[in-house]
Protein backbone atom coordinates (compact mmCIF):
# COMPACT_ATOMS: atom_id res chain seq x y z
CA UNK A 1 0.00 0.00 0.00
CA UNK A 2 1.36 3.31 -0.71
CA UNK A 3 1.90 5.06 2.03
CA UNK A 4 -0.07 7.99 3.79
CA UNK A 5 -0.83 11.12 2.65
CA UNK A 6 -0.14 14.14 5.58
CA UNK A 7 -1.41 16.54 3.45
CA UNK A 8 -5.12 14.68 2.37
CA UNK A 9 -4.95 14.03 5.98
CA UNK A 10 -4.41 17.59 7.58
CA UNK A 11 -7.38 18.62 5.23
CA UNK A 12 -9.89 17.41 8.22
CA UNK A 13 -7.54 18.26 11.03
CA UNK A 14 -10.07 20.07 13.18
CA UNK A 15 -12.32 17.21 13.38
CA UNK A 16 -9.30 14.54 13.95
CA UNK A 17 -8.01 16.62 16.34
CA UNK A 18 -11.08 17.22 18.68
CA UNK A 19 -11.47 13.63 19.89
CA UNK A 20 -7.77 13.11 20.78
CA UNK A 21 -8.04 16.85 22.77
CA UNK A 22 -11.23 15.38 24.59
CA UNK A 23 -9.40 12.08 25.18
CA UNK A 24 -6.20 14.63 26.72
CA UNK A 25 -8.72 16.21 28.65
CA UNK A 26 -9.77 12.80 30.79
CA UNK A 27 -6.82 11.61 32.07
CA UNK A 28 -6.10 12.45 35.57
CA UNK A 29 -3.63 14.82 37.21
CA UNK A 30 -0.38 12.67 37.19
CA UNK A 31 3.40 13.88 37.04
CA UNK A 32 4.46 12.95 33.52
CA UNK A 33 8.29 12.85 32.53
CA UNK A 34 7.65 10.71 29.62
CA UNK A 35 4.96 10.11 27.08
CA UNK A 36 4.32 8.32 23.89
CA UNK A 37 2.12 9.30 21.19
CA UNK A 38 1.26 5.93 19.06
CA UNK A 39 0.28 6.68 15.78
CA UNK A 40 1.09 9.91 15.74
CA UNK A 41 0.28 10.61 12.35
CA UNK A 42 1.37 14.31 11.22
CA UNK A 43 1.88 15.58 14.60
CA UNK A 44 -1.56 16.94 15.47
CA UNK A 45 -2.24 14.46 18.54
CA UNK A 46 1.74 14.36 19.85
CA UNK A 47 1.06 18.67 19.58
CA UNK A 48 -1.76 18.31 22.38
CA UNK A 49 0.40 15.92 24.64
CA UNK A 50 3.63 18.64 24.22
CA UNK A 51 1.15 21.26 25.02
CA UNK A 52 -0.15 19.68 28.37
CA UNK A 53 3.41 18.48 29.51
CA UNK A 54 6.15 20.52 27.73
CA UNK A 55 8.74 19.32 30.25
CA UNK A 56 7.99 15.76 29.56
CA UNK A 57 9.98 13.91 26.83
CA UNK A 58 7.31 13.70 23.91
CA UNK A 59 7.73 10.47 21.80
CA UNK A 60 5.92 9.79 18.81
CA UNK A 61 5.87 6.60 16.72
CA UNK A 62 4.34 5.82 13.11
CA UNK A 63 4.80 3.94 10.52
CA UNK A 64 4.50 6.41 7.98
CA UNK A 65 7.91 8.07 6.78
CA UNK A 66 5.87 10.94 5.20
CA UNK A 67 3.68 11.52 8.42
CA UNK A 68 6.85 11.74 10.53
CA UNK A 69 8.42 14.39 8.85
CA UNK A 70 6.04 16.34 9.18
CA UNK A 71 5.26 15.78 12.62
CA UNK A 72 8.87 16.62 13.33
CA UNK A 73 8.92 19.71 10.99
CA UNK A 74 5.78 20.41 13.26
CA UNK A 75 7.31 20.11 17.02
CA UNK A 76 11.34 20.05 16.69
CA UNK A 77 11.48 19.62 20.37
CA UNK A 78 9.61 16.41 20.52
CA UNK A 79 11.22 12.89 18.87
CA UNK A 80 9.88 10.75 16.14
CA UNK A 81 10.17 7.44 15.20
CA UNK A 82 9.74 4.54 12.91
CA UNK A 83 7.75 1.74 15.01
CA UNK A 84 5.36 -1.20 14.35
CA UNK A 85 3.04 -0.40 17.51
CA UNK A 86 2.71 -4.26 17.64
CA UNK A 87 6.69 -4.82 18.49
CA UNK A 88 7.04 -1.77 20.39
CA UNK A 89 9.16 -1.83 23.28
CA UNK A 90 9.79 1.62 25.40
CA UNK A 91 13.04 1.88 26.49
CA UNK A 92 11.42 3.29 29.56
CA UNK A 93 8.78 2.89 31.65
CA UNK A 94 6.24 5.49 30.35
CA UNK A 95 3.48 8.01 32.11
CA UNK A 96 1.19 8.42 29.29
CA UNK A 97 0.85 5.80 26.18
CA UNK A 98 -1.35 8.02 23.91
CA UNK A 99 -3.07 6.02 21.16
CA UNK A 100 -5.83 8.22 19.38
CA UNK A 101 -7.45 6.60 16.19
CA UNK A 102 -4.39 3.94 15.53
CA UNK A 103 -5.14 1.27 17.33
CA UNK A 104 -8.14 0.03 15.48
CA UNK A 105 -5.81 -0.85 12.58
CA UNK A 106 -4.56 -3.44 14.81
CA UNK A 107 -5.37 -7.08 15.87
CA UNK A 108 -5.05 -9.31 19.08
CA UNK A 109 -5.98 -6.55 21.35
CA UNK A 110 -6.21 -9.14 24.07
CA UNK A 111 -2.52 -9.32 23.92
CA UNK A 112 -1.72 -5.99 22.77
CA UNK A 113 -3.31 -3.94 25.30
CA UNK A 114 -1.73 -5.94 28.41
CA UNK A 115 1.40 -5.93 26.50
CA UNK A 116 1.14 -1.96 26.66
CA UNK A 117 -0.31 -1.63 29.95
CA UNK A 118 2.93 -3.38 31.18
CA UNK A 119 4.90 -0.60 29.94
CA UNK A 120 3.71 1.99 32.12
CA UNK A 121 5.10 3.87 34.73
CA UNK A 122 3.25 3.27 38.27
CA UNK A 123 -0.06 5.31 37.96
CA UNK A 124 0.23 5.51 34.46
CA UNK A 125 -1.93 6.09 31.80
CA UNK A 126 -3.18 4.26 28.57
CA UNK A 127 -5.44 6.60 27.10
CA UNK A 128 -7.13 5.18 23.75
CA UNK A 129 -9.47 6.67 21.03
CA UNK A 130 -10.54 4.67 18.47
CA UNK A 131 -13.53 4.68 15.46
CA UNK A 132 -16.03 2.57 15.68
CA UNK A 133 -17.75 3.13 13.01
CA UNK A 134 -17.86 -0.34 10.58
CA UNK A 135 -21.06 -0.72 10.41
CA UNK A 136 -21.89 2.97 9.19
CA UNK A 137 -23.00 3.54 5.85
CA UNK A 138 -20.09 5.13 5.06
CA UNK A 139 -17.69 2.03 5.70
CA UNK A 140 -20.44 -0.71 4.83
CA UNK A 141 -20.73 0.80 1.88
CA UNK A 142 -17.31 0.82 0.63
CA UNK A 143 -17.25 -3.06 1.47
CA UNK A 144 -20.72 -3.34 -0.59
CA UNK A 145 -19.53 -1.88 -3.63
CA UNK A 146 -16.09 -3.64 -3.45
CA UNK A 147 -18.20 -6.47 -3.69
CA UNK A 148 -19.70 -6.26 -6.81
CA UNK A 149 -17.90 -8.27 -9.92
CA UNK A 150 -16.03 -5.62 -11.35
CA UNK A 151 -14.02 -5.34 -8.10
CA UNK A 152 -13.78 -8.75 -6.70
CA UNK A 153 -11.24 -9.74 -8.74
CA UNK A 154 -8.89 -6.16 -8.56
CA UNK A 155 -9.87 -5.37 -4.46
CA UNK A 156 -8.03 -7.72 -2.03
CA UNK A 157 -10.40 -9.41 0.02
CA UNK A 158 -7.91 -7.69 2.58
CA UNK A 159 -9.07 -4.51 2.46
CA UNK A 160 -11.87 -4.90 4.55
CA UNK A 161 -9.83 -6.74 7.11
CA UNK A 162 -10.15 -3.86 9.98
CA UNK A 163 -11.79 -5.86 12.84
CA UNK A 164 -14.93 -4.57 14.67
CA UNK A 165 -13.71 -3.65 18.13
CA UNK A 166 -14.30 -5.40 21.13
CA UNK A 167 -17.58 -4.74 23.20
CA UNK A 168 -16.84 -2.18 25.95
CA UNK A 169 -17.64 -5.09 28.57
CA UNK A 170 -14.68 -6.86 27.45
CA UNK A 171 -12.12 -4.16 27.05
CA UNK A 172 -13.10 -3.21 30.69
CA UNK A 173 -12.62 -6.45 31.93
CA UNK A 174 -9.01 -7.04 29.88
CA UNK A 175 -7.34 -3.82 31.05
CA UNK A 176 -8.84 -4.11 34.81
CA UNK A 177 -7.29 -7.29 35.02
CA UNK A 178 -4.22 -5.72 33.86
CA UNK A 179 -4.12 -3.70 36.80
CA UNK A 180 -5.78 -0.51 35.60
CA UNK A 181 -8.62 1.37 37.03
CA UNK A 182 -10.72 2.44 33.43
CA UNK A 183 -12.63 4.99 32.56
CA UNK A 184 -14.60 3.84 29.34
CA UNK A 185 -17.06 5.74 26.97
CA UNK A 186 -18.64 6.32 23.86
CA UNK A 187 -19.57 9.37 21.40
CA UNK A 188 -20.78 10.00 18.40
CA UNK A 189 -20.00 13.07 16.49
CA UNK A 190 -21.75 14.82 13.84
CA UNK A 191 -19.43 16.13 11.41
CA UNK A 192 -20.68 18.91 9.37
CA UNK A 193 -19.93 18.03 5.90
CA UNK A 194 -20.42 20.69 2.78
CA UNK A 195 -21.78 18.03 0.78
CA UNK A 196 -21.31 13.74 0.24
CA UNK A 197 -18.62 14.16 -2.09
CA UNK A 198 -16.35 15.31 0.88
CA UNK A 199 -16.83 12.58 3.00
CA UNK A 200 -14.87 10.67 0.57
CA UNK A 201 -12.29 13.61 0.81
CA UNK A 202 -12.19 12.01 4.17
CA UNK A 203 -12.28 8.60 3.70
CA UNK A 204 -9.35 8.86 1.32
CA UNK A 205 -6.77 9.37 3.90
CA UNK A 206 -8.16 6.94 5.77
CA UNK A 207 -10.96 3.78 5.42
CA UNK A 208 -10.87 3.62 1.65
CA UNK A 209 -6.68 3.41 1.96
CA UNK A 210 -6.96 -0.19 1.48
CA UNK A 211 -9.59 -0.47 -1.03
CA UNK A 212 -7.79 2.09 -3.42
CA UNK A 213 -4.61 0.74 -2.97
CA UNK A 214 -4.61 -2.23 -5.71
CA UNK A 215 -6.34 0.25 -8.63
CA UNK A 216 -5.02 2.14 -10.73
CA UNK A 217 -5.98 6.22 -11.39
CA UNK A 218 -9.12 5.34 -13.78
CA UNK A 219 -9.90 2.21 -11.76
CA UNK A 220 -9.74 4.65 -8.58
CA UNK A 221 -11.75 6.78 -10.10
CA UNK A 222 -14.85 4.60 -11.32
CA UNK A 223 -14.49 2.74 -7.67
CA UNK A 224 -15.39 6.01 -6.04
CA UNK A 225 -17.83 7.23 -8.36
CA UNK A 226 -19.90 4.38 -7.63
CA UNK A 227 -19.36 4.49 -3.98
CA UNK A 228 -20.43 8.41 -4.07
CA UNK A 229 -23.66 7.16 -5.86
CA UNK A 230 -24.68 5.56 -2.86
CA UNK A 231 -23.07 7.66 -0.32
CA UNK A 232 -25.54 10.26 -1.64
CA UNK A 233 -28.37 8.18 -0.95
CA UNK A 234 -27.64 7.13 2.37
CA UNK A 235 -26.46 10.73 3.62
CA UNK A 236 -29.19 13.28 2.67
CA UNK A 237 -28.58 17.12 2.91
CA UNK A 238 -29.83 18.82 5.64
CA UNK A 239 -32.23 21.73 5.08
CA UNK A 240 -28.89 24.05 4.31
CA UNK A 241 -27.69 21.91 2.28
CA UNK A 242 -24.65 20.23 4.07
CA UNK A 243 -24.56 16.96 5.15
CA UNK A 244 -23.96 15.34 8.93
CA UNK A 245 -21.16 12.47 9.11
CA UNK A 246 -22.27 10.10 11.86
CA UNK A 247 -18.83 9.33 13.80
CA UNK A 248 -18.68 6.93 16.40
CA UNK A 249 -15.91 6.94 18.90
CA UNK A 250 -14.94 4.73 21.88
CA UNK A 251 -12.43 6.14 24.25
CA UNK A 252 -10.98 4.71 26.91
CA UNK A 253 -8.73 6.12 29.81
CA UNK A 254 -6.80 3.27 32.15
CA UNK A 255 -4.38 4.35 35.03
CA UNK A 256 -1.92 1.64 36.40
CA UNK A 257 -3.29 0.69 40.20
Amino acid sequence: MNDWNPDLYRRFEAERTRPARELIARIPAIHVGSATDLGCGPGNSTELLWCAWPQAKITGLDSSLSMLEQAQARLPDCHFMPADIHNWQATAPQDVIFANASLQWLDQHQQLLPQLVAQLAAYGVLAIQMPDNLEEPSHRLMREVAARAEWQQKISSRAAERKKLLTAQQYYDLLSQAGCSVDIWRTTYYHLMPDAAAIIDWLKATGLRPFLASLNENEQQRFLQQYLAEIRQAYLPQTDGKVLLAFPRLFMVAQKR
